[in-house]
């Protein structure tokens, strides 16, 4: 039975513009989640990442690229973690005990940056204020009477040392710098130097002996002197703290009312109060001592108070005072740096330096108690990140830390209190990267449980075009583009499946459409059109084309000029016109190819020539020993197949892969074989089985428009046509020109389901069935090829007893 051409109307799906109840994208109402239920497999990870805790049940979206993945996550968990609490905010601390470990604290949302400002207003008034309160009469007072106090008592010993010296013979000096000197009487006069070498030497002997003894005395006094000093200082600094804790409970106790209820911070508050009391003589009053440099260098300005009052400052590592609902955060650069944190380091004369107010935050720590969006491909480019987040992950903390320096000395860094984690991520990448993750990391599949896995595509029927008008009417809102007319809507949806290549799918690539959609908008804003028509849409999905179809135009241009050797016409032995498709960049064209064999006598057998010069993949070899059984299977029940062969694409100078045209090389191989010509006015597409069926291949699509353009720039006769497999009828989404070119009889498609069916249409001959007596029709395609392979094999045979 001959296969019948294919009618118009199934050459594409096309979508009645009345089906849609808006009259353009205006009226279309904006709302989320229209594309969720496309991704039901997807939706189901998502629910369960929402109602499981803890650290091992994140997720991994598994898609390709253009299915607008990170969107369709981002939307889904925005929308839910907009109704969560907010996280608390996150601070870092100075540690009085040891400056080396900052304190992390948390605290409720708004109140670390209430406590930040807070305490530094109080720390301001206590720097501006405290020296000024030092200098008040009460304090003055009571540090005068301590001093007198101490003065008179000083006096008094420095009497007695000198009373006591004067008793003994000697003269007691003491100078600036409080250093005494003895110097010996003599009949009530001070001797000089001279005077006392001139004396007598057992006198200067006895005199020296007697100030020895004089001075051990003298220390004693000395000691009672600096023991009273001790006791003033002391009573000195006591009445200073005292004086200060005045002031300091006037400034903190609204810090203490407001804060004390976290015992973090009730305990640093009581650490800072000490800290200032401990360092109560940076306030008093002194002289600058003027320190001498080297010509050129300048110290930076700074004091010991400014030293001291850095330690009272607040790194607000998180803020979430303007954080509505729970934190969605999306790593797009997630470094080391940037995914777990970093402790920065500032120079100063040549000298780096750190503190714990150089601490920054990671995404895991803003997206802390929420959710962590990244791309796969993105964190494994850094093994240190893809490891601190699985360590995070582990632990369930955060911990900042330096990277190692390697080889190098490590410079002193500090290390932050780790801060409790809480949250969920979301990893974003291709089911490609999803294996490889699981089959060589296994602590992959213990934290990503939750596989989120994206179809291509959707259903086409009414429910899913109502939802998918939805999202484009979102798209052209969100994106601020030109209304698009019902029957522009309409397009966008057939638009749809020609990408889905599926007459009864359609393609979920939206961020390819909506591509479309702008430049279909920007035309119309150029052509000064306030809605986008039909027409609009097409010319720019003809531009989109035709921006990429250089090569193609110049393949086409080497058909035209027969450098190609392709013939639409006439017709062949051995030869027949095959299709394939070419991939350059992201556009894919099809191509005819002449497909060619020659058959003789021999022991051979059928060589790939494509094989033979290594440009054939293995699919395609495969396709050609499925070709060698099919012969052995229909002609080698009475007789060896006996014969030497070769099959090629004529003029292909790159890779063949897949066994799409299986099906043209065995019309080749037959026709050579029978004698009967094949005619050029087709194009076969299609893979064949063992059993002779015609099976379904990809890019049908652009293999029919790659031939309909070679016949169309030659010219159509009312008889050229493609032949293809009656599986693919449902991918045929032709473009326009072809289908118009179809329905007035200049081209035609033709749906087969086996080989007979192809070569009744190439050959025009009857192609025959074996019959009872195991015999073919005379006269058939099938009982000339069987007629030449036992002529060969005879031959053969014959060949063989002459030479022995």
């Amino acid at each position: 039975m001959t296969a019948k051409q294919l009618s118009h109307s199934k050459l594409r799906s096309k979508l009645d513009p009345e089906k849609i109840q808006f009259a353009d994208s205006s009226e279309i109402p904006t709302s989320t989640g229209a594309y969720d239920p496309f991704q039901p497999r997807a939706l189901q990870a998502f629910r369960m990442a929402l109602a499981i805790s803890g650290s091992c049940h994140n997720v991994y979206l598994s898609g390709e690229s253009n299915l607008g993945r990170s969107y369709f996550v981002r939307e889904y968990f925005e929308l839910r973690a907009a109704k969560q609490p907010v996280p608390p905010d996150q601070l870092y601390l100075y540690n009085f005990a040891d400056q080396d470990k900052p304190i992390a604290v948390s605290l409720p949302t708004g109140r670390g940056k209430k406590f930040k400002t807070a305490l530094s207003d109080a720390v301001s008034h206590i720097k501006e204020k405290l020296p000024a309160w030092f200098e008040r009469e009460p304090h003055l007072k009571a540090h005068e009477r301590i001093s007198r106090t101490f003065q008179d008592e000083r006096d008094d010993l420095f009497s007695d040392m000198e009373e006591l010296a004067k008793k003994n013979g000697f003269s007691l000096e003491v100078d600036d710098q409080d250093g005494l000197t003895l110097i010996p009487l003599i009949e009530g006069r001070i001797l000089t130097d001279e005077e006392f070498e001139r004396l007598d030497p057992e006198l200067r002997k006895t005199l020296r002996k007697s100030a020895d003894d004089l001075l051990a005395e003298v220390t004693t006094i000395l000691r009672q002197i600096s023991k009273t000093e001790e006791g003033f200082r002391k009573d000195e600094r006591k009445l200073h703290q005292d004086s200060a804790k005045e002031l300091l409970k006037d400034i903190m106790n609204p810090l203490h009312k407001d804060f004390n209820q976290y015992e973090k911070i009730k305990s640093y508050l009581k650490e800072v109060e000490d800290e200032l009391l401990d360092n109560i003589d940076l306030f008093m009053a002194k002289e600058p001592q003027p320190v001498a440099l080297p010509t050129g260098l300048h110290l930076p300005e700074s004091s010991p108070t400014d030293d001291l009052f850095s330690r009272f400052e607040v790194n607000l590592l998180v803020d979430n005072s303007t954080t509505k609902g729970a934190p969605v955060v999306m790593a797009d650069h997630p470094t080391a740096f940037n995914l777990l944190g970093s402790i920065d380091r500032e120079s100063e004369m040549g000298a780096l330096y750190t503190d714990f107010t150089l601490i920054r935050a990671g995404a895991i720590h803003k997206a802390n108690h929420g959710y962590l969006i990244m791309y796969a491909e993105d964190i494994l480019t850094t093994p240190s990140s893809w490891e601190g987040l699985l360590r995070a992950l582990r632990t369930g903390k955060a911990k900042i830390e330096d990277p190692g320096d390697g080889d190098h000395i490590r410079t002193k860094t500090l290390e932050p209190e780790p801060i409790p984690l809480e949250l969920t991520v979301i990893l974003i990448g291709s089911e490609e990267t999803y294996e490889l993750l699981l089959y060589n990391d296994e602590r992959f599949g213990k934290y990503f449980k939750l596989k989120a896995h994206m179809q291509l595509t959707a259903e086409r029927n009414a429910a899913n075009i109502r939802r998918f008008v939805e999202v484009l009417g979102k798209v052209i809102h969100d994106t601020d583009l030109i209304p698009f007319s019902r029957e522009a809507l309409a397009g966008v949806v057939d638009y749809s499946s020609r990408l889905a290549e599926d007459q009864k799918r359609l393609s979920l690539r939206i961020p390819v459409m909506k591509e479309m959609m702008v430049e279909a908008s920007a035309l119309t804003r150029l052509d000064g059109k306030k809605i986008v028509d039909r027409a609009s849409l097409n010319e720019a999905i003809e531009m989109r084309d035709y921006r990429s179809n250089l090569y193609e135009d110049e393949f086409m241009t080497e058909y035209d000029r027969e450098v190609i050797k392709v013939a639409t016409s006439g017709e062949g032995v051995g030869r027949v016109n095959g299709l394939s498709v070419t991939m350059f960049g992201d556009y894919e064209f099809g191509l005819p190819h002449q497909i060619s064999c020659t058959v003789g006598v021999g022991h051979g057998g059928i060589l790939d020539l494509e094989r033979e010069a290594r440009m054939g993949g293995p699919i395609h070899t495969k396709g050609m020993m499925i070709i060698k059984s099919y012969l052995v299977g229909l002609f080698a029940q009475d007789k060896p197949i006996v014969l030497t062969g070769s099959l090629c694409f004529e003029q292909s100078y790159a890779g063949i892969e897949g066994d799409s045209a299986s099906g043209a090389e065995l019309a080749s191989l037959l026709s050579a074989l029978s004698g009967v010509p094949i005619k050029f006015k087709y194009a076969f597409t299609g893979a064949v089985s063992q059993t002779g069926s015609i099976m379904a291949v990809g890019g049908v699509n652009r293999k029919i428009e790659g031939f309909y353009e070679v016949c169309r720039r030659r010219g159509l006769n009312g008889e050229q046509g493609v032949l293809i497999p009656a599986d693919n009828v449902v991918n045929l989404m032709l473009r326009h020109e072809v289908v118009e070119a179809i329905e007035q009889g200049k081209f035609h498609i033709y749906p087969i389901k086996t080989i007979e069916d192809a070569l009744s249409i190439l050959t025009g001959v009857k192609i025959g069935k074996i019959s009872r007596g195991k015999k073919f029709p005379l006269g058939s395609l099938y009982r000339k090829a069987d007629d030449r392979l036992a002529q060969l094999a005879e031959i053969a045979r014959r060949s063989e007893c002459k030479t022995i």
